[in-house]
């Protein structure tokens, strides 16, 4: 399946997103209401949604290929390219990126322009597009993220709690730290049930920080999920990077999968 481009009108500019569709709607409308003159109600009702937010490495075909990994079960699926605000750059290599120096640096530089304040805002011009696309099933949607994209699939849980029906937040980092916009103090706001699948010894997630993470979720009332994968590093579930955890990888989907089918039943 190829991915269909669509241009959001976010909170610094436009962010383009890519629509990967199941593939009983391959020969649906091309493009949101309003984009094409497509019929806003056509096929309403068919495909639960899912946002996939990619990790730092931002969207690439790594990312379209787990995209595609839930199109096959039968979700729409958007991925949003958060890191618009940096314009083009040259593509990293993402097996090699955290241990050069140089690449590291140019890739913290691009990274510390998506803020988790300004994130959320590009999620619910997102989300009001998602709500008129042609094939996409009316209601809450589901979240997914990895490292970075973990944290934002988390924060939109809070930020947007009326539309968000389930989050998987996988490797995620700083879920619960000391800033007045980390995710874990919104946790009162959210209706969705949460999955973390936690890297072992991961120092963006501690056991300090799972256990500050637990204690504001246990407060709040919010059900989740907080899995341990026991010898897996930070980046586990990502095919193409360096620390790729294929039996680990493996089982996050099936936490995933789980997840969504619970949560967003297809029928």
């Amino acid at each position: 399946m190829t991915a269909i481009r669509i241009d959001v009108r976010a909170a610094d500019g436009v962010m383009d997103v890519y629509l990967h569709r199941p593939a009983a709607h391959d020969g649906g409308a091309p493009g949101p209401a309003g984009h094409d003159g497509a019929d806003p109600t056509a096929g309403r009702g068919d495909a639960p949604v899912v946002i996939l937010f990619p990790d730092a490495g931002g969207v690439r075909a790594a990312v379209h290929q787990m995209a595609e990994r839930l199109t096959s079960r039968g979700y729409l699926v958007a991925v949003p390219n958060v890191l618009y605000r940096a314009g083009a750059y040259a593509p990293f290599d993402h097996k090699t990126v955290m241990s050069d120096p140089a690449e590291r640096a140019r890739l913290m530089g691009i990274v510390h322009q998506a803020d988790v304040v300004s994130v959320m805002r590009d999620t619910e011009a997102l989300l009001d597009l998602l709500a008129r696309e042609p094939g996409a099933r009316e209601g809450a949607v589901g979240c997914v993220g990895y490292c970075m994209g973990g944290r934002f699939a988390f924060a939109a849980a809070g930020a947007h709690p009326a539309r968000i029906a389930a989050v998987a937040c996988i490797h995620g980092g700083n879920l619960a730290v000391d800033e007045p916009t980390s995710p874990h103090l919104q946790a009162g706001k959210i209706r969705a049930r949460l999955y973390f699948g936690v890297a072992d010894n991961d120092t963006s997630c501690t056991p300090e920080a799972q256990a500050k993470l637990k204690a504001a979720l246990d407060a709040a009332g919010v059900r989740y999920e907080l899995e341990v994968y026991a010898g897996a590093l930070h980046g586990f579930a990502v095919p193409d990077g360096p620390r790729y955890d294929e039996a680990a990888a493996e089982r996050h989907w099936e936490k995933v999968l789980a997840l969504f089918a619970e949560a967003l039943p297809r029928t």
